[in-house]
Order: C-alpha cells, then structure tokens, then sequence
C-alpha cells in the first residue's frame, strides 16, 4: 500500500495514513516526519490522477492554505536578516499600501489575522481574477479594512497570500517566487515547494478528486427561512455567518482549481504545490530552533519569538480561538497535548507543524480531501501519531 521508509518507532504514523487513502476513486497522500533533524516517516501511497498513475515520490500536491505557513516563513526570514520589524508600518515598505486608513497596520497584524483585509467578495466581481497577481496586489493595497488595525482578527482565507505574500515581495524587492527559492528552496535543499507551478514541473503534481468550487445551489422558501434564524441565533452568540461567507466565499460562478492557469498562478493564500517532505524540511527548520544539518536560516530567539501565542478569543470569521501564532495557528490534534506546536492546516485535509519542545515536524498531502477551511480528521489524526511517538522515545 505504501512505499518510503519508515523508522519503526514512528510505525503507527504510516498505519494511520494507509486507511485515509480512499480506494473508490483517485486518491493518494504522502506523509513525511522529522524528529531531532532526522526523517524517521517519508511514505507515499495511491494514485495521483484519474488515470490512475501510481502517488511517486516526487508527487506535489495542492495544500490549500498550508501554503499561508510557508509565505509566513518567508516574511520571518526576511525580518531576521534585519529588512524589517514586525511593528513596522505595511506602508513603510509598501508605500500604495497605506491609503483608505491603512497607514497603521503593522507586519505583526497582517500575520495575526488583525488586518481587517479578510472580505474578498469586497474585491472581486468573480474567481478568475484571483489569478492575476499584480491585479490582486492591487486591490488589497486599495482595500477598505472591516475594522481597525489591532482592534479584531479574522482569517484572511484568501487574502493572505496577496497582504502577506505582496509584502514579502515589496521587502525583498523582487518576485515572490523567487524569493521563496532563495530564501528557503535552495537553503534547505527542498524537493518539491512551488507557489505557481513552473511548466517543467507539472508532470509531477497530482490531480485533486475534488477540483472545482461551485456556487451552492439557490435555498428555497424555507430554507431560506431556516438560515435566517440559524443566522440571528448565532448572531446573539456573537457569530458573524455573513463574515464567514465574506472571507471564503467568492466563487460566484465554477473555478477550477486543477486547471493549469490556476495551478500556474501566484495565489500564496491558497495554491501552493508542495511535498510532504518539502514541508517538513521546512517546518524542522522551526523545531530545531531555526537550524536544520547545520543551516541555520533563523536565530534561535526569532523562532522562539515567532511561536508565541498572540491571540487566545474567537475569530470572526472561523469562530474558533485559533491561537493564532504570528503566521500560524495552533496544531490541531486528537487526545494528545500540544501546547507550543504550530503550523497551518489547509482545506482538503493537508497541513504541516512543528512541536520545538518534541523537535518535532509533521507534514501531509494530498489530492482528495474536503471538510473545513481547517481541514478533516486526517492531520489531527496523522499528528496525533507522531506526538505519541516522539513522546515515546524521549
């Protein structure tokens, strides 16, 4: 079922993936595990398209908005090498960012979510313009925040990856893209990290069984009747149902996420390709302190900086506390502590973490999930696994 190496200790991570691929259509996942600096889980299983070519071990696959973990690594990087401060003003560095009272919002409060940037169905008329990136930078450095810098957070579901992804470019001063392979593909040595997939590259991506969001269908009378009273009880709890749909919903019309201007396209809140072991390259940079086989891309304090909680209260537009991290939320897991972990999971299932107290980082990929905007069970399910194993041999 399975092919890769796996380090007996960690054996229950890749007998918790075998059930997750599905069998009654094209699916297949990879889940890759580091432990102190080492690779103890890299396995792959299934089928990366509909006709039927075998997951290899090279397969990348989309990962939603695991991908915001990564942009958020970048930005660290780019502060650490002494480019920019966290409570510097946007604007010091994006000058156009600065209009409609946006003058204040700071590094640190685009990475917590405090921004007030997260309406996208504010910005576009439909989908098909999230696929140009200078039209998308634009529109957020015109946007109107929801709410005073600082004052409130709310995901940026897909807004991240042009505030946050625009500003990594503004500072370095050049392409996202290749900011991303200097900073972070070619240090480490990564195999597989795109956001807009090289023509070159696209015999290895893997083919999602559930590739294109469509508009619900139209609500009848009572149904319509039913989500206004859903929606006014939830409201008198303080939950916005209407910011939720304002985050996450433009897709007005079908969108495509298997096509191969969507796949090529820079959307860093969302179409990131990836590799499990890519992943977890990366995020065992952030468990061993900032270093990885004696690369050293961040000071040990920056890491330990970057991991503190920021906010504890509920979103506004998940409705869940996040705990949210500066970039990333905290590890969802099942039945096991994880207090200082973080990382960003994805819709579909994906997502990658990093436990610095267990040297630990989990990653995962796949090409058939559904569920939240966070995700299923699949990686609570996966990092529960690698937590117990590394708690194992302490």
């Amino acid at each position: 079922m399975l092919e890769g190496s796996v380090h007996p200790d960690f054996a229950d991570v890749a007998a918790t993936l075998i059930p997750q691929i599905p069998r009654d259509r094209h699916a297949g996942s990879a889940v890759c595990v580091y432990h102190r600096g080492i690779p103890v889980v890299d396995v792959w299983g299934g089928v990366k398209d509909a006709a039927g070519n075998p997951w290899q071990a090279d397969t990348i696959a989309a990962s939603f908005s695991t991908t915001k973990g990564v942009v958020s690594t970048l930005l660290h990087l780019l502060v650490d090498q002494g480019k920019a401060a966290y409570d510097d003003p946007i604007a010091r560095h994006w000058p156009e960012f600065g209009s409609r009272g946006k003058d204040r919002i700071t590094l640190r409060q685009a990475l917590c979510h405090e921004a007030g940037l997260y309406r996208i169905t504010d910005l576009i008329n439909r989908p098909g313009e999230m696929l140009d990136w200078t039209h998308m930078k634009q529109l957020i450095a015109d946007a109107d925040p929801a709410h005073a810098p600082g004052e409130a957070h709310g995901y940026h579901a897909l807004t991240y990856g042009w505030l946050v992804g625009g500003l990594v470019e503004e500072i370095a001063g050049k392409p996202l893209q290749q900011v991303l392979r200097d900073e972070l593909v070619d240090p480490l040595g990564l195999d597989g990290m795109f956001i807009g997939l090289p023509g070159r590259e696209l015999y290895r991506r893997a083919e999602l069984t559930n590739g294109v969001t469509v508009r619900g269908r139209p609500m009848g009378d009572w149904q319509e009747m039913l989500y206004e009273w859903v929606e006014t009880g939830l409201g008198w709890a303080g939950v916005q149902l209407k910011e939720f749909h304002s985050a996450l919903n433009p897709f007005n019309e079908p969108f495509d996420w298997n096509a191969v201007e969507t796949v090529q396209a820079v959307i860093p809140a969302a179409n990131g390709q990836f590799t499990a072991r890519s992943l977890a390259r990366m995020y065992a940079l952030l468990a061993g302190g900032g270093v990885l086989n004696d690369v050293r891309l961040l000071a040990e304090d920056r890491v330990r900086e970057i991991s503190q909680v920021q906010s504890r209260s509920r979103d506004r537009v998940l409705f869940l506390p996040m705990h949210w991290r500066m970039g990333y939320h905290r590890a969802f897991t099942v039945g096991v502590n994880a207090a200082y972990a973080f990382g960003h999971y994805g819709y579909g299932g994906s997502g990658a973490f990093c436990d610095p107290t267990r040297e630990l980082a989990v990653a995962l990929t796949l090409n058939s999930g559904a569920g939240t905007p966070m995700g299923n069970s699949n990686m609570p399910l996966i990092a529960r696994a690698a937590l117990r194993a590394a708690d194992r041999v302490r």
